[in-house]
């Protein structure tokens, strides 16, 4: 068996009004993720584990955000777009494992459907996908509440043929 390993960063700035998405699912918030798409910076960094892993570029490279095409989007039509191309590839996944950096609001109560989301996106179980949350300690501008990070690291596989 081949294995492959991805890292995925992003991050956003947050404003009022805007919808707050993490991980396909949409959370209360009063602020939002300013972004092309629907900023979902989960689904974005996982975008970019992926598409590392299999030396295949960025998220950006693939959905730029100068296309119109990709206003106001779903990422969760972003990640299935990303893993096709995996697929192509010959890879599947074994295992994703991610943190969110935000202060507001609390994550951790949305963990669960965040993983139900992406696991059927994907066709995996829950249980190969670690989400966790964790603050800025009030420091930079994710502590400020002015902005929201996540990182992911995903582990692909490929039968030997």
């Amino acid at each position: 068996m081949q294995y492959r390993i991805g890292f995925g960063f992003d991050v956003h700035r947050l404003d009022y009004n805007l919808p707050f998405i993490l991980g396909g699912v949409s959370i209360p918030s009063v602020k939002g993720m300013v972004a092309h798409s629907d900023g979902d910076v989960l689904l974005h960094a996982l975008c970019d584990a992926m598409l590392g892993a299999v030396n295949l570029g960025d998220i950006g490279q693939h959905f730029p955000d100068t296309n119109d095409e990709y206003k106001n989007i779903s990422s969760l039509v972003l990640l299935r777009k990303t893993y096709e191309l995996i697929k192509v590839k010959g890879y599947s996944i074994s295992n994703i494992d991610s943190t969110v950096v935000v202060e507001k609001p609390k994550i951790m109560p949305h963990v669960a459907t965040m993983q139900k989301t992406i696991a059927h996106e994907l066709g995996i179980n829950t249980d190969q996908i670690s989400i966790k949350a964790t603050t800025n300690e009030k420091l930079g501008f994710i502590g400020q509440e002015e902005g929201i990070t996540a990182y992911a690291v995903v582990l692909l596989y490929k039968w030997n043929q």
